[in-house]
């Protein structure tokens, strides 16, 4: 018998992300990956010792390009359009693959792309004359506001694959007539394009970080 080929921890991290990709983050396991990879479940423990291994794999693998790009992008005219560019290529990636959200704010601290980005943050911020506190703070806020609109947008698209409600549309209980502004405010979200509500929420979120975004 031929001794099967040597795997590389990308081939394995590309497996894993099919896996999401096709079935959801709930059908990922050593089992399932070892199977996309016509292997045996314990021949992946040669390279990968345990899932949360798997896990950070998958997400440096899925956030790689938000580095990439943002490296090779041409220099932004301004702090506050890094910052928009920036929060754009994190959207884009995690669009591109959203079942690994959770993964993501899961291994923030331990992930390499996503701690490249949050530097990268951090120095347009500082461009912009944020001393350190303030830093600390605006980072905070883009960061929560990502993951926060990432789950609403994703959340909403699988209700819209699946029928059912989410917070982003009105439905359920929520009548228009005892609660107006609030029916109003989510059917005109909800009538924006996703990509065009995320770029108009960041800039409302760089509007209320202060002096030097401009």
């Amino acid at each position: 018998m031929p001794r099967p080929r040597s795997l590389t921890t990308r081939q394995i991290a590309a497996a894993a992300l099919a896996v999401i990709d096709r079935d959801g983050l709930p059908a990922l396991s050593m089992r399932t990956v070892a199977a996309e990879l016509d292997r045996r479940t314990m021949a992946l423990y040669r390279y990968v010792e345990d899932r949360e291994e798997l896990e950070c794999l998958v997400v440096d693998l899925a956030l790689g390009p938000v580095l990439d790009r943002a490296t090779r992008a041409p220099a932004a005219p301004s702090p506050r359009a890094r910052l928009l560019t920036l929060l754009d290529l994190m959207r884009e990636a995690v669009g591109a693959h959203p079942g690994i959200l959770p993964l993501a704010v899961r291994h923030h601290s331990n992930c390499l792309p996503a701690l490249r980005w949050r530097e990268q943050l951090l120095e347009a911020l500082a461009d912009a004359g944020l001393d350190a506190p303030q830093r600390a703070a605006a980072l905070h806020a883009l960061v929560s506001y990502v993951i926060g609109e990432l789950e609403l947008e994703h959340q909403a698209a699988a209700a819209t694959a699946t029928g059912t409600a989410t917070g982003t549309a009105p439905a359920g209980p929520l009548v228009p007539e005892t609660f107006p502004l609030l029916s109003a405010a989510l059917a005109a979200r909800a009538a924006t394009d996703p990509a065009r509500a995320f770029t108009d929420g960041a800039r409302t979120v760089l509007d209320g970080l202060g002096l030097g975004l401009t």
